[in-house]
């Protein structure tokens, strides 16, 4: 099977290419902390042969509450952002919401990011794909992986050939996400395939005023989809994982990362990806 290879920066994301890593705190918090956390990553990447890319939102619109924090909005973040991409040197990416932000977010970031829950809204999708810039569409936890061929014809109808999906877990029943690791390779046959090891624990909603989540199994996860040969990984991280103002319960401690990229690289390896 020929899996399409993207240009990120100055690499690409796909089979045969180092893996990638999208990694960052859930939502800005302030510029200095995403500059530590981004400096930290960049690091340890480069002590490993990994790709890196700069993840973090400037609003998360799917809050569990009404009262939940959602980051300094579209202009605050989108300086920080920058300052992350200019400082550090690394690729940035971050989600979108509604169309309007898509040109905005187009002029700092290296990849435009749709949210799972909106991954078949068709406006939103081809605003990001406008730009050119890569496009990572989120696998909806309701979607079957062959049913996000549309999204990818979606971008590609823009003439954007640079496109990326992403597994997050699937629903299972009520509060639940579970991972089918068959939809890794059913939907590489569209576009290289990015694993989230950190919303794949996520309990949504699951402490009423805020989601949930079992941080502990996120390398069993992240091996798994390594395994499965995804061609990057995704985690949010956090250097006090307890006090992160957006998903304190899943996401993972940034003084853990390299020894988990270890062995998610040792895991890759071994399975011939």
């Amino acid at each position: 099977m020929s899996i399409p290879h993207v240009e990120l920066g100055s690499f690409k994301v796909g089979r045969g290419n180092p893996l990638t890593l999208f990694a960052g705190p859930c939502i800005i918090e302030s510029t200095d902390h995403c500059l530590f956390v981004a400096e930290k990553a960049a690091a340890i990447c480069r002590r490993l042969g990994i790709n890196y890319v700069f993840k973090c939102s400037f609003d998360k619109a799917n809050r569990t509450s009404v009262k939940g924090f959602r980051g300094p909005g579209l202009e605050s973040g989108l300086k920080t952002l920058s300052e992350v991409r200019r400082k550090i040197g690394v690729p940035v990416v971050t989600d979108i919401h509604v169309e309007s932000q898509a040109a905005p977010a187009a002029e700092v970031c290296d990849v435009l990011q749709i949210p799972a829950f909106l991954c078949r809204q068709t406006d939103l999708i081809l605003a990001a794909a406008r730009t050119q810039r890569v496009v990572n569409v989120k696998k909806g936890q309701f979607m079957a992986p062959e049913q996000m061929a549309q999204a990818v014809q979606k971008v590609r109808s823009t003439g954007n050939d640079r496109v990326l999906l992403t597994d997050r877990g699937t629903f299972f029943g009520y509060g639940r996400l579970v991972n089918d690791f068959t939809c890794i390779p059913i939907m590489q046959a569209f576009c290289p395939v990015v694993f989230d090891a950190t919303h794949s624990c996520q309990i949504p909603g699951g402490q009423g005023h805020q989601s949930g989540g079992l941080r502990q199994f996120v390398p069993l996860l992240a091996k798994a989809g390594m395994a499965a040969g995804a061609d990057a990984l995704f985690l949010e991280v956090h250097d006090r994982p307890d006090d992160a103002k957006s998903d304190p319960a899943t996401v993972y401690p940034l003084d853990a990362l390299e020894a988990l990229l270890t062995h998610c690289i040792q895991v890759r390896t071994a399975a011939g990806h």
